[in-house]
């Protein structure tokens, strides 16, 4: 019983640490990333056109918090499910969604005659924040009680 206690309390401090991390990625985005469009997406952007920046740089900060979130979110769906099967799951969707949104970003900034802020904002957001992680977490649970 006690040693029972003691593994949930130690899985509880390392969700705790990872969702601490996640945390800490957000509030140093500003030091951490290169990333323009934070403060453009401050604004109300919706009828601005899109700052001046270097595609190439923003794509490896993006690629670069992706797989930070990614790690991070991998540790917390681990130690909530235990289970390798899930995480090698999670990892192929986390791959095949960076690759969706990321062509989706670049025809939005390059390709796309009309201002669609919105849409570049979301698809940004999904890339930049672990949104996933709450969607992968839920269908987790679910496929488990099933």
């Amino acid at each position: 019983m006690l040693q029972k206690i003691i593994n949930n309390k130690f899985r509880i401090l390392q969700l705790l640490a990872l969702v601490f991390l996640l945390v800490l990625v957000r509030a140093f985005e500003n030091e951490l990333f290169y990333d323009p469009l934070l403060n453009f997406f401050k604004k109300d952007f919706t009828n601005l056109d899109l700052p001046q920046f270097d595609f190439a740089l923003l794509m490896v900060n993006v690629l670069f918090r992706y797989a930070l979130n990614t790690v991070f979110s991998l540790g917390v769906i681990y130690i909530l499910f235990k289970d390798i099967s899930m995480i090698k799951f999670a990892l192929f969707l986390y791959a095949f969604f960076f690759v969706i949104f990321a062509i989706g970003f670049f025809y939005i900034v390059y390709f796309s005659a009309e201002n669609h802020n919105w849409i570049l904002f979301y698809i940004r957001r999904f890339l930049i924040q672990p949104i996933f992680l709450l969607v992968f977490i839920a269908g987790f649970y679910y496929q488990k009680q099933r």
